[in-house]
């Protein structure tokens, strides 16, 4: 499944070299939207306020372990459909910023990174 492809600093949409939106194709669309799915706080989704990780309930100002931290991202990457394993990597957690990447391998076997 496609998806916009996001610049990996800013967080932005990009343009492509016909000036269009561009667009990223599996498997990285798939990490890509693993990690939107990591940085996704729940009942941020106005649509649907039962989406999301539970940080305020359970991570911002409790100081939880780094294994909860991956549990909670690795379920949160497996949310995307055609993503059959996630593995996170945690680079930085510094105060209240957390840095990693997450690694997916979806139904075909393709694996693909994405940075959160």
């Amino acid at each position: 499944m496609d998806t916009l492809l996001l610049d990996t600093v800013q967080c932005d949409l990009l343009i492509d070299a016909d000036g269009d939106i561009a667009v990223a194709s599996d498997p990285y669309s798939q990490a890509q939207d693993a990690a939107s799915e990591i940085k996704t706080f729940q009942g941020e989704v106005y649509y649907d306020t039962t989406k999301g990780n539970p940080y305020f309930s359970e991570v911002l100002g409790y100081a939880p372990p780094i294994s909860l931290m991956k549990s909670i991202f690795q379920n949160a990457a497996k949310l995307v459909p055609g993503v059959v394993t996630a593995v996170c990597y945690i680079a930085s957690f510094v105060g209240r910023k957390i840095t990693g990447q997450v690694q997916i391998t979806n139904g075909s076997g393709q694996t693909s990174v994405a940075g959160f």
